[in-house]
């Protein structure tokens, strides 16, 4: 059955906020992770940021999958962590969000992909805790924001090395490939339940995989922005998400 035919999957995207200096903030998310899930089959339905329960209860529940896009810092209150000076912009509200969302997905087998700043909620949510600023943090540590200096999403920057026996490296058909670098917080203590699949040269995790069977993958590169020109093989994986969200 092709993509087109088969059932097309809801994927539910937690927003971000985007304020202005005087007007209402807006609530959404990039159009490069919602035209990624269209082109694999599903359907991308945003969940906006909200503290009402029975709301939050109801877009869970008309999703079939969730997808953590990338965003601001994760608060360090959420795994107990002093403020580094380096750390950058916060919502916390939309942390509150996505922790419960992930704990959902996580707990009911929920196909989950995060992406980025989602690599990092995935971890933080499940116990684990993040380096604020990489470069002041890990020693000899490669530039991970040399896509964003480049103002090119998808600019192919540093090597990650795959773990071979991955559902990733199955997917992409390789141990190691380039990606693009477009962030300066990353996974430290790992949470319980992941395992690392990915790591760029200076040691920094780039991939992790739930250990218990469901689809659970999130990556710190930005393959939404890859997919379509600068390396086609992240397509495999998007589709791989949409087709574990019909199943």
């Amino acid at each position: 059955m092709s993509v087109r035919m088969a059932r097309r999957p809801v994927i539910g995207i937690p927003c971000s906020a985007y304020p202005d200096s005087w007007y209402t903030p807006a609530n959404g998310n990039a159009i490069s992770y919602l035209r990624a899930v269209e082109a694999a089959g599903g359907i991308p339905a945003l969940i906006h940021l909200t503290q009402d329960e029975e709301v939050l209860d109801a877009h869970f529940r008309r999703c079939d999958a969730l997808l953590l896009a990338g965003g601001v810092d994760v608060d360090p209150d959420f795994y107990g962590a002093e403020r580094h000076p380096l750390l950058e912009a916060t919502n916390p509200e939309q942390d509150t969000v996505e922790v419960a969302l992930t704990r959902r997905a996580v707990n009911t087998g929920m196909p989950l992909l995060g992406i980025c700043r989602g690599i990092q909620l995935l971890n933080v949510a499940l116990g684990g805790t993040l380096y604020q600023d990489l470069d002041a943090e890990l020693a000899d540590a490669l530039d991970h924001r040399e896509s964003t200096k480049t103002q090119n999403m998808a600019h192919l920057a540093h090597p990650i090395k795959i773990q071979r026996d991955s559902h990733l490296a199955a997917l992409l058909d390789t141990d190691e490939l380039v990606v693009n670098t477009l962030h300066h917080q990353a996974v430290r203590d790992l949470a319980g339940g992941l395992r690392v699949v990915g790591q760029a040269p200076d040691g920094v995790i780039e991939a992790v995989e739930g250990v218990h069977g469901s689809f659970l993958l999130a990556v710190q590169c930005h393959p939404e922005e890859l997919y379509a020109h600068a390396d086609r093989r992240w397509t495999r994986v998007f589709e791989a998400f949409v087709a574990a969200a019909r199943g």
